[in-house]
């Protein structure tokens, strides 16, 4: 009579065959755990169940802001995040940075519909692992994430050659004006070039309507224009000028 203390493990290395004779097993290796951060939730729930015909890739949680972001991945320890840059309380650079600071082992790929050679630096300088944009074909974005997952580097081929251009010639490609702002005038006149009012700014980034009016007062004064829509086009002018010389 065989007892549950009688029973022993299954071989890992080798099972009878039919003949008698030991075959090899095969172990698949785990699935990639994967968390989802994105503030729309149209956009997480297409990334839901695009992974979900990946058998290898499990996406365990998501979330909608920077400190969802940070809170969960301390909770749920995946092994790679799919960062959004722009989030409501904050950004995704930043969220990287201290989800990597916490868990050097989390590995994030930066996902955004902007080509964006500032976010693309500070998000290498935050750790993350890639930097890929949202125009990316499913089975790409997949793949990344096993690349990631596995331990490679990788960065989207849109923005490679600006990297490497960046890297050769440091500083040669900032603007003097927008060298002036801090990295929050500068989010703030991303949305002025969205054409968003004060209160939506506000809103966005959760702070009073009157801060925003200042903040806005000083992005004038460094840009050297006297007009909301003066900036727009200023910051739209140097981004043609930037897409132009690559």
């Amino acid at each position: 009579m065989t007892t549950p203390d009688d029973t022993t493990a299954p071989s890992t290395t080798g099972a009878p065959d039919l003949d008698g004779s030991e075959a090899d097993v095969v172990i698949d290796p785990p699935a990639i755990r994967v968390m989802l951060v994105d503030d729309h939730e149209i956009v997480r729930q297409g990334l839901v169940a695009l992974l979900d015909d990946e058998p290898d890739l499990e996406v365990v949680v998501h979330a909608a802001t920077a400190q969802e972001a940070v809170a969960r991945a301390a909770v749920f320890e995946p092994d790679v995040v799919v960062m959004d840059v722009r989030l409501p309380d904050g950004n995704g650079v930043e969220a990287c940075r201290e989800i990597r600071a916490a868990r050097p082992d989390t590995r994030v790929l930066m996902l955004t519909s902007y080509s964006d050679d500032q976010a693309l630096f500070d998000s290498i300088m935050a750790g993350a692992a890639g930097y890929v944009l949202k125009q990316v074909r499913g089975h790409q974005l997949a793949d990344s994430i096993r690349r990631v997952g596995r331990g490679e580097s990788i960065l989207d081929p849109a923005v490679t050659q600006r990297v490497l251009e960046r890297i050769r010639n440091p500083g040669e490609d900032q603007d003097e004006r927008l060298a002036r702002l801090t990295p929050t005038e500068a989010r703030i006149l991303d949305m002025i070039a969205d054409g968003r009012t004060n209160r939506e700014i506000a809103d966005r980034i959760h702070l009073a309507e009157k801060t925003i009016k200042n903040y806005v007062s000083g992005i004038l004064s460094k840009l050297e224009v006297s007009r909301r829509v003066e900036a727009a086009a200023y910051l739209a002018d140097q981004r043609a000028r930037d897409e132009r010389r690559y």
